[in-house]
């Protein structure tokens, strides 16, 4: 049922968005530093690596510069039209293309790069690999603003994401394996599309039951 949700809905946005998609390739194309695409290697399922597709958003550099793999809140690696498209969430929408040929799901835990994906606590690590990642899913909806995080502690952005953000995100993650149903995968397509909008906004505490505590560190 997941699979041929996926495939049908994939298939759906993409007929649709065609125009739009388009749209942006061409002012990616003319602007900035002409890339396109992007290219990154993501830990999939069964801890195996699959390219993950995005609309170039960052100077070329921006891997072996600044934070690298850790983006910032006005983060000078990101192109101007590029923050349009992270903030919107439109540098996302290539994926499609991963959910259909199979290596992404809709909803599922978000693919981390490998060194990321090391930050997570090791019981974490063994079981979020048994299901596909997800274009989005709770950890995206609950941290859809990691860059504000990282701006107000005092520690280091590379320690913030280690010891605070990840533990946390990991046991969303485990959270959403343990109740994984069609019906809780519409609700977080319905809280993603929300919290684009209205990013500060909690609306999945009330609505999702069960969610593990907040630490204190992320309130």
């Amino acid at each position: 049922m997941k699979r041929l949700f996926d495939i049908v809905v994939s298939l759906l946005a993409l007929s649709v968005l065609i125009i739009p998609l388009l749209v942006v390739m061409l002012i990616l194309r003319f602007t900035g530093e002409g890339e396109v695409w992007y290219l990154q290697e993501r830990v999939g399922l069964h801890g195996k690596r699959f390219k993950v597709v995005k609309f170039a958003t960052m100077r070329k550099d921006s891997e072996v510069t600044g934070t690298k793999d850790i983006t910032l809140r006005n983060d000078p690696r990101v192109l101007p039209f590029g923050r349009i498209l992270r903030k919107t969430k439109i540098n996302e929408l290539p994926q499609l293309f991963n959910i259909l040929v199979g290596s992404m799901s809709f909803v599922g835990w978000r693919p981390l790069m490998p060194k990321s994906f090391d930050y997570y606590p090791k019981h974490v690590q063994e079981q979020i690999v048994n299901m596909k990642p997800g274009l989005t899913g709770i950890g995206s909806i609950c941290f859809r603003d990691e860059e504000a995080i990282t701006a107000r502690s005092s520690k280091p952005p590379e320690q913030v994401y280690r010891e605070d953000i990840a533990p946390y995100k990991g046991e969303l993650e485990l959270w959403y394996q343990r109740n994984q149903s069609f019906w809780l995968d519409l609700k977080l397509i319905f809280l993603t599309a929300w919290v684009v909008i209205r990013p500060h906004s909690r609306l999945y505490e009330r609505i999702l039951k069960g969610l593990p505590q907040r630490p204190p560190s992320l309130q």
